[in-house]
């Protein structure tokens, strides 16, 4: 079992409500992307696994016949089944699973996703191979990851923010074995079984009214940030917070467009 809080499903379910409201939006232009890139048509079946909220799975549903979404989150599986009642959806299947132990047949989709959440699992080689076993020969697979934070002109302010309000907060560092390394990317892709595989980045850009609005956009939903937020004081988290707004109203102009990098890996199974 990995220690990566991150990899288990209680991080999330305390943070589904914010995240939707505020991270959804850092995602869906990656999403929109990969979903206008796919190649899908109106009778395709695919998946979309750690789904979270669904931004995928719903930016996917009028294109497609059917898009089934996963997530270990019990709470963001119910964030996406109210969303799904509440449009009026009749082509989105959820469920609560495991992307490492799928609980479908082999051959079963047209094309899978993973967005921003593969990178989190204990066993990302598991998490790959299922993606695998499930898409029928020919089909595609996608996934992403953010790319190292000193690539994200829009990461790098938002952690200089934390240094200068959590004593001892660690700069930043560039893991080598994780997705974030584009050739470790491809190499899982590749032994996975998937052919024609390439891992390219994505940057989008993004823009905010005040140094307020980017500080409530980026953590509110921030897993990590609000892990570390329930673990201090409330007291002592206020002040600290004061100091991390401070800071970004000192370093940020309002209106300006700081960009973020996703790396998007692309596979197809072969015939």
């Amino acid at each position: 079992m990995s220690e990566n809080p991150l990899a288990a499903p209680g991080a999330w379910d305390e943070i589904a409500e914010d995240y939707d409201d505020v991270m959804s939006e850092l995602m869906r232009p990656f999403a929109v992307h990969v979903v206008e890139s796919a190649p899908l048509t109106g009778r395709s079946r695919v998946i979309d696994v750690a789904t979270g909220p669904g931004v995928l799975a719903l930016l996917a549903a009028p294109r497609v016949g059917e898009v089934v979404a996963v997530d270990f989150s019990e709470a963001m599986i119910r964030r996406l089944r109210r969303a799904v009642m509440q449009r009026g959806i009749g082509n989105v299947l959820t469920g609560v699973g495991d992307g490492q132990d799928l609980r479908y047949a082999a051959n079963t989709f047209d094309a899978a996703f993973s967005m921003f959440g593969l990178m989190f699992f204990p066993d990302r080689g598991k998490g790959f191979a299922e993606l695998f076993r499930v898409v029928r020969p020919g089909g595609t697979v996608v996934a992403s990851s953010w790319a190292p934070v000193a690539d994200s002109p829009l990461m790098t302010l938002l952690f200089e923010a934390y240094q200068a309000g959590i004593p001892g907060f660690p700069a930043p560092q560039a893991n080598p074995n994780s997705l974030e390394n584009p050739d470790v990317f491809e190499l899982e892709l590749i032994a996975a079984g998937f052919e024609s595989v390439s891992v390219t980045p994505r940057a989008e850009s993004f823009s905010y009214d005040s140094a307020e609005q980017m500080w409530e956009k980026l953590t509110r939903g921030s897993a990590p940030l609000q892990n570390m937020r329930r673990k201090t004081d409330a007291a002592e988290w206020a002040a600290q917070e004061k100091v991390m707004i401070d800071y970004l109203r000192e370093h940020y102009v309002p209106g300006t467009e700081l960009s973020t990098t996703a790396w998007i890996g692309t596979g197809r199974v072969p015939r």
